[in-house]
C-alpha cells in the first residue's frame, strides 16, 4: 500500500513539471510571434525617389541632364503624375523644352515640358515677343557643326563694298565684315530642335531667336552677302562686365555706337583703301590745264597703295 502510495505521487510531481515546462514554452513562443508581429508596424513608411528640378528652370529653357536631380520622397505624396527612378533618366529628357517655369526641387511632370517634334514645340522654345529665323550655314560659317541648341552666337555678315568710280576709271571692289547682331540664342541646327551629347552635326541651316526688328535685318543679310556664326562663351553677363567685357542689352541688335566692321584694307596693307567723302573727288585725280585758255581737263588715276 505504501509502495503505490509513493509511486502515484511521484507521478503527480513528474507531470505537474511537465506541464509547468511545457506552459513555460508556450507562453516563451507566444511572446515572439507577438514581439515578430509588431515589430513592421514601427518601421518608417518606404520612399521612393522622384526627378525634380536640380535649379530654377525657366519658360522656354532647353532642357539637359544637369537640369535634374533624384530626391527621396514619402510614398504617400507621390502623385501619379511624377517621374520614378527606374521609370525614365534624366537624359530621356535632353532637347525637351519647359513649358512652364519650376523651382529648385520642383517635381517635374511630363506637362510641364514639351518633347522635341511635338506639336506646339517650336513655340514654347521662344521667349514672349521673340521670333524664330533661319540662315543658311555651312561647315565653315557654322563652326563646323559645334554650334548646338541654346549656344549663344553672334552674326556676322561678309560682303562687297564698291568703291565709287573716279574721273570714269574703275576702282577695286572691296571686301567687309561686320557683326551685325549679337548675343542670339541657337533654338534649331537644320530641322533638328535638340542634340545628342557630343554629336556634331553638319548644319545646312540655322534656327535662331531674335526680336521682330532683327528679323527684318536678318532676312535683308541673307540677301546682302554671306552670314557666319561667332559662337559665344557661357559666362554671364556680369561676369563678362565684372572682367571689362562687352555688357548685353535686351535686343540682341547693336546700337550704332556698338556697331563693329573690318575692311580688307586693314587686313593686307597691298590693298589700297576705299575712297569715300571727299577724299573720292580729290585723291588719284590729275588736273590739266592747256595753254590756249580754253579750259583743261581731269584723268583719274588708281588710288595710291596703303603706307606707301
Amino acid at each position: 500500500m505504501r509502495i503505490r502510495t509513493v509511486a502515484l505521487l511521484l507521478f503527480a510531481v513528474l507531470l505537474a513539471g511537465s506541464t509547468a515546462m511545457l506552459a513555460r514554452a508556450w507562453l516563451a513562443a507566444q511572446r515572439s510571434h507577438t514581439t515578430a508581429e509588431a515589430a513592421p508596424m514601427a518601421l518608417p513608411p518606404p520612399v521612393r525617389s522622384v526627378l525634380v528640378a536640380h535649379a530654377p528652370i525657366e519658360r522656354g529653357q532647353i532642357l539637359k541632364p544637369s537640369d535634374f536631380a533624384w530626391q527621396q520622397w514619402p510614398d504617400g505624396g507621390i502623385d501619379k503624375a511624377y517621374i520614378l527612378l527606374g521609370t525614365k533618366t534624366p537624359e530621356s529628357f535632353t532637347g525637351w523644352v519647359a513649358r512652364y517655369p519650376m523651382t529648385t526641387g520642383e517635381p517635374v511632370t511630363a506637362a510641364q515640358m514639351v518633347a522635341p517634334g511635338s506639336r506646339g514645340f517650336l513655340a514654347a522654345v521662344l521667349r514672349p515677343g521673340m521670333r524664330a529665323v533661319s540662315v543658311p550655314v555651312n561647315a565653315t560659317t557654322g563652326i563646323s557643326g559645334f554650334v548646338f541648341p541654346g549656344d549663344l552666337v553672334d552674326i556676322v555678315i561678309t560682303y562687297p563694298v564698291p568703291s565709287p568710280q573716279v574721273a570714269g576709271v574703275a576702282t577695286i571692289e572691296h571686301k567687309a565684315s561686320e557683326t551685325i547682331l549679337r548675343d542670339v540664342r541657337v533654338i534649331g541646327i537644320d530641322q533638328r530642335l535638340e542634340s545628342k551629347l557630343g554629336e556634331a552635326v553638319i548644319a545646312h541651316t540655322a534656327t535662331l531667336e531674335v526680336s521682330p526688328k532683327d528679323a527684318e535685318m536678318l532676312n535683308l543679310a541673307t540677301e546682302m552677302g554671306k552670314l557666319s556664326l561667332s559662337l559665344r562663351s557661357l559666362a554671364k553677363t556680369g561676369d563678362l562686365t565684372a572682367q571689362g567685357g562687352e555688357s548685353q542689352g535686351g535686343d540682341s541688335s547693336l546700337a550704332p555706337a556698338k556697331m563693329t566692321y573690318t575692311l580688307d584694307s586693314e587686313i593686307s596693307p597691298l590693298l589700297p583703301k576705299p575712297l569715300t567723302g571727299n577724299d573720292s573727288s580729290q585723291r588719284g585725280v590729275v588736273t590739266i590745264l592747256r595753254g590756249n585758255g580754253k579750259g583743261g581737263e581731269s584723268v583719274g588715276s588708281p588710288p595710291a597703295s596703303r603706307g606707301s
